[in-house]
């Protein structure tokens, strides 16, 4: 159970504009005092998601002998189908070929865009 001093309380619930310095704070708001700083103490320690990345052509793809597939040197931490990798070798003047992949999965979701959704209602 998280433990705040009175001190703290008294100081976020003048932040919040629920009292004025000074006075003091009502029994029935400190449950909401102590809420928004369960969740403000909750908020700073959980990690900062890592920002993603710009989509990108991978520069490499090595297929192990085991499965294991690598992807510019990192693992692919999926379960790929062993019978269902289809490689096209593109001799075009940007190099670029195409790896076709079938990911084991239990569950999918398709999310519409916005304006799709819209147009189609």
């Amino acid at each position: 159970m998280q433990q705040f001093t009175d001190a703290e309380v008294h100081a976020k619930a003048v932040d919040l504009g629920l009292i004025d310095e000074g006075h003091e704070l009502p029994r029935h708001q400190r449950g909401r005092v102590v809420a928004v700083l369960m969740q403000q103490r909750r908020a700073a320690a959980r990690p900062e998601p890592e920002p993603v990345a710009e989509p990108r052509a991978a520069a490499s793809i090595v297929i192990q002998p085991d499965g294991r597939i690598d992807i510019d040197g990192r693992p692919l931490p999926w379960l790929v189908a062993r019978e269902a990798i289809d490689v096209r070798l593109a001799p075009e003047a940007d190099g670029i070929s195409t790896v076709r992949l079938t990911l084991l999965v239990t569950s999918v979701q398709i999310i519409k865009p916005e304006a799709e959704s819209e147009s189609a209602s």
